[in-house]
């Protein structure tokens, strides 16, 4: 039986409390809300509703302040970049031939239906892969030099952030990354036992609330 996972808003509750807890000022690069007007505004430029999932965690935090590693390998974009970039890639992939699979890629640069959410920290985009089927909802890499990438993807980003949740309550990684707090305070992941970050020093953070 698949585990449950739970709902976008009950993971970012989670996540949040142990932020508040550990990491104050990681968590102070989460945005507060999106408002129903600025949701609308993007589901119009998308010509289409945000997936829900998206649109939940948004309704929690809309992106972040600035880059943040408080998930593991991506940034949450605010609402109005999420519109901002779809457009932007979508243009590029149009005057560049990016809209279908080239030789040796088994996905475009690029696809309509992707909805990029966060960025990596090579400023490739992670998206929701909304396309009709049996993975709908997926996320992926797009926005770099070949197709896009959905080996070993998330099911959905309830899932990452279910995971991410668990990690820092129950100890343990998200897939072979591991909390842990920088000289700034902030939540970051690495792999286990690492020491140090760009040079900072690096602690193991915390499992679960006091």
């Amino acid at each position: 039986m698949a585990p449950r996972i739970a709902p976008v808003s009950v993971s970012w509750d989670r996540i949040d409390r142990w932020l508040e807890v550990h990491s104050p000022d990681g968590l102070a690069l989460l945005a507060p809300p999106a408002t129903d007007g600025e949701l609308r505004e993007a589901a119009r430029v998308l010509g289409r509703e945000l997936p829900a999932e998206l649109a939940e965690s948004l309704r929690r935090h809309d992106g972040a302040t600035r880059w943040t590693t408080v998930l593991p390998e991506q940034s949450p974009l605010p609402v109005a970049e999420v519109a901002e970039r779809w457009h932007m890639y979508g243009g590029i992939a149009a005057e560049n031939d990016g809209l279908r699979p080239r030789h040796g890629d088994d996905e475009p640069w690029w696809h309509p239906r992707w909805i990029p959410w966060a960025e990596g920290v090579a400023g490739d985009a992670q998206v929701i892969d909304t396309r009709p089927g049996p993975d709908t909802g997926r996320l992926g890499w797009a926005g770099h030099g070949g197709g896009g990438d959905f080996l070993d993807s998330w099911p959905g980003l309830g899932a990452l952030l279910h995971a991410v949740a668990e990690a820092l309550h129950h100890g343990g990684g998200v897939r072979g990354l591991h909390p842990f707090l920088g000289a700034d305070g902030v939540l970051l992941w690495d792999e286990a036992g690492s020491r140090d970050a760009h040079g900072s020093p690096l602690v193991p953070a915390p499992v679960g609330l006091p």
